[in-house]
């Protein structure tokens, strides 16, 4: 059987880390299985979707390395979901319904007060002709309703194990609104069948949809068993608190802005609630080969930004030249350059600081003029190489019996105007003895 998976967001905004941790795991699973990765546009909702969200979507995945084998727009399969809307009316399982919002909220309101769960009475559904013909002439529109049958939904969930779910307990779900427009629901499962999706790989917060697509896709003649479904626990902070109401703090487009790496989220967002430690990869390839949905627990990750930045780093000091060096924007920067400061920097943008530091202006700190003036004496002859540094350390060394950070630190901070850093051996030789001499001076070239 051929793997089909499909991440489905709603071009409604831009997309966050818990969409893209769904997006992840399935192209992870559809690549690890020789399968087929859909792009599908959940746009039935006209008026908040938006074509610079779906833009924002597209360029998000490829930033992240999520590339699509098929891309598909609801809006542009509507005559899909009419056939089905026909077939649902034909067999009964989709009625009309008449209900004001505020009805709906009154009856709400009556049934928690008097301590019953608050689902729909189906009233809509024994409305005689005549009735119907009277709430039409007043002005009324209906909306829609599938007639769940009573039965429990059950599946194989490949994270959360074998689910039961009793449809008894929630109202018959609206499939189509007042002006006609589609909620998620039925263009969902009609996509799923038309597209032959074999696994839905989506957060826990579905359980409920999913119970209630299950009897969607049998109404409409689709065998439930042809697909399975994984359900995600959703991510939380560090305290164990939902996430949700950050998210929008977390967008892809504002990690991305902020000099994140993206196998570095991917990594995260892959080992994230595993039994497998988190490791920074380079190629997307890894984290297919790791991908298991065994090695997930059903407790809910915690979503430790501090250990996402921490990965990025490690991802960094990993990263050879010849993987940046289009992207450093230094034309003269050579690979030296590169391993002396790659583990000193957050992000890849930063490396021009240090270049400007070596290349350009100094900023020199001076707390000791006397010693650097013996410095400035002792400073070997160019040409400078990498055991320059260490040469020179020890003739001052010896001239003023110094040692530890008394050594060490007033040359730091002169020369590069900061405490912590590179070595001064990797960047001395690509500061150059001219530039060097005058910071010592306390001059910024």
């Amino acid at each position: 059987m051929s793997i089909i998976t499909r991440f489905a967001p709603s071009p409604t905004g831009n997309i966050h880390v818990g969409n893209l941790r769904i997006a992840l795991a399935n192209k992870l699973f559809s690549q690890k299985l020789d399968g087929k990765f859909i792009l599908r546009h959940d746009d039935t909702d006209l008026v908040r979707s938006r074509s610079e969200f779906s833009e924002s979507i597209r360029n998000d995945l490829l930033w992240s390395g999520l590339s699509w084998d098929e891309e598909i727009f609801q809006s542009s399969r509507l005559s899909l979901y009419k056939e089905a809307v026909i077939k649902l009316k034909e067999s009964g399982r989709l009625y009309a319904c008449y209900d004001t919002r505020e009805e709906l909220d009154l009856m709400r309101r009556r049934l928690l007060s008097a301590g019953k769960p608050p689902i729909y009475d189906r009233r809509g559904l024994h409305l005689g002709d005549a009735e119907r013909i009277k709430l039409e002439s007043t002005g009324r529109i209906p909306h829609w309703r599938f007639l769940l049958d009573g039965n429990p939904a059950k599946w194989g969930d490949l994270i959360r194990g074998d689910q039961e779910y009793n449809t008894n307990n929630i109202s018959d779900p609206v499939l189509i609104r007042e002006d006609g427009s589609y909620l998620y629901t039925l263009p969902s499962v009609v996509d799923d069948i038309s597209c032959g999706v074999t696994h839905i790989i989506r957060g826990e917060d579905h359980v409920t949809n999913t119970a209630v697509q299950i009897q969607i896709f049998e109404a409409l003649g689709n065998v439930k068993k042809q697909i399975l479904f994984a359900h995600l626990p959703l991510l939380t902070d560090r305290g164990g608190d939902g996430l949700s109401k950050r998210l929008g703090s977390l967008s892809v487009k504002d990690l991305k802005e902020s000099g994140l790496e993206p196998m570095a989220i991917c990594s995260f967002l892959t080992y994230l609630g595993t039994s497998l430690p988190l490791i920074a990869r380079q190629e997307l390839s890894s984290l297919v080969n790791d991908f298991e949905f065994s090695n997930y627990s059903r407790n809910p990750p915690k979503f430790n930004q501090t250990d996402l930045l921490a990965l990025n780093r490690q991802l960094i000091r990993e990263m050879p030249f010849n993987s940046v060096s289009d992207r450093l924007g230094i034309k003269e920067a050579d690979e030296m350059f590169w391993v002396s400061i790659r583990e000193n920097i957050d992000s890849i943008s930063e490396a021009s600081e240090w270049w400007n530091l070596c290349q350009g202006s100094g900023n020199p700190i001076i707390t000791e003029q006397d010693y650097l003036n013996i410095a400035i004496k002792l400073l070997p002859k160019e040409p400078w190489n990498e055991d320059t540094y260490g040469e020179w350390v020890n003739s001052l060394k010896r001239e003023t019996q110094r040692k530890g950070r008394d050594l060490f630190l007033p040359l730091r901070l002169a020369i590069t105007g900061k405490e912590h850093g590179p070595e001064l051996k990797n960047l001395l030789p690509l500061i150059g003895r001219e530039r060097t001499k005058l910071r010592l001076m306390g001059r910024s070239n």
